[in-house]
């Protein structure tokens, strides 16, 4: 599709054509793509702003990550928020300070799991260690679990020990699905302490506790 087309696309009424548009924006360069792209960002339908924050994700210069910071500070829909998040990692280390800051300042769990997936291949175990702690310590169960499903990732770091504590807190929950997942992080880590805990909790009162204990013994 020519750009004149795309741009009459872009200006339509009808939002399944300004989607199609940005999804043939695809093949220009970013130079002509990221303008485009901007002149949607603040679309009435959040789907057209997701697509937006995932199209500045594969057209990757400084006006595309600048415009993500904007998405970041000024969107309200968490999916179009989570979108950004996933396309800012793609820019790699200069992304991590503002994805560690929105982790902060953004309790909602669909953001928080996206930066999660989006940090996946983070080497850096103290920044993983905070993310993990900050999510533990929140109030959304979904990402209290993927926070202990992620400290595994610390198993050969200097982090461990941080990691472990995390994790024995965890065994004691008043949740039996924390403390289940908490058990598969323990059986995960392994070492004296975490086989100590295993044994104590693969008494639990919840059947989850005790399956997630016994997993690791089949």
């Amino acid at each position: 599709m020519h750009l004149p087309q795309i741009q009459s696309f872009l200006d339509s009424p009808n939002p399944q054509l300004r989607m199609r548009a940005i999804t043939k924006l695809r093949n220009h360069d970013p130079s002509v793509v990221v303008p485009l792209l901007k002149q949607r960002m603040h679309d009435g339908k959040f789907l057209v702003r997701s697509f937006v924050a995932m199209g500045l994700g594969h057209k990757r210069n400084h006006e595309a990550f600048e415009a993500l910071l904007h998405i970041l500070d000024n969107e309200t829909d968490h999916n179009v928020v989570a979108e950004a998040a996933n396309s800012l990692s793609k820019f790699g280390p200069e992304a991590i300070p503002h994805l560690v800051d929105l982790f902060e300042q953004n309790t909602h769990w669909l953001v928080r799991q996206s930066i999660f997936g989006a940090l996946e291949d983070l080497d850096d175990p103290g920044i993983l260690l905070q993310l993990c702690l900050s999510g533990f310590n929140g109030e959304d169960m979904t990402v209290q679990m993927a926070s202990l499903a992620n400290l595994r990732r610390l198993k050969d770091t200097p982090k461990l020990p941080e990691a472990l504590d995390i994790a024995l807190k965890a065994a004691n929950d008043n949740n039996g699905l924390i403390r289940a997942s908490a058990a598969r992080t323990l059986r995960h880590f392994g070492g004296p302490e975490a086989k100590t805990a295993l044994t104590e909790i693969q008494q639990d009162s919840d059947y989850r506790v005790v399956r997630a204990v016994l997993e690791g013994l089949l």
